[in-house]
């Protein structure tokens, strides 16, 4: 890693064709990490949270060294369930439907795969998400 903000080349390659694989969608950089949208939604972003940068994430993870976040959307349904499990999940505070999650050695590659299509379905017009094979319920 370079500096603050910039993933890990091994959790992009892991990230990338789940959400380019969503129709539509396109990869960018964000004001720091990469983001993925939909249109102009964003319903990924990961970025290298540092302990005092960026400092909502850092306090929202609980970061005292760092790490690598995820933050995605979530249903209304699930966001309990997610934030209640505790670690790798955690509740930022932007946002009622972010979930925020840690990406360490212990990720669960299909549980990942499997928010981020969820989070495509919140934020994709309808029509697109009617093109999307969604997995069964989480959990």
């Amino acid at each position: 890693m370079t500096g603050p903000g910039d993933v890990p080349p091994e959790i992009l390659d892991r990230l990338r064709p789940v959400c380019l694989g969503l129709p539509e969608t396109y990869e960018e950089p964000a004001w720091v990490g990469t983001r993925w949208r939909i249109r102009k939604r964003t319903f990924a972003h990961v970025l290298t949270v540092d302990p005092d940068h960026p400092a909502a994430y850092a306090r929202a993870a609980a970061a005292d060294q760092p790490i690598c976040v995820l933050t995605f959307r979530s249903p209304g349904d699930e966001i309990a369930g997610l934030i209640g499990s505790g670690p790798p999940f955690f509740k930022p505070d932007w946002g009622a439907d972010v979930v925020g999650m840690v990406l360490d050695d212990h990720v669960d590659w299909a549980e990942v795969a499997e928010l981020l299509t969820e989070s495509y379905c919140v934020r994709a017009p309808k029509k697109l998400v009617a093109l999307v094979d969604r997995p069964a319920a989480l959990g």
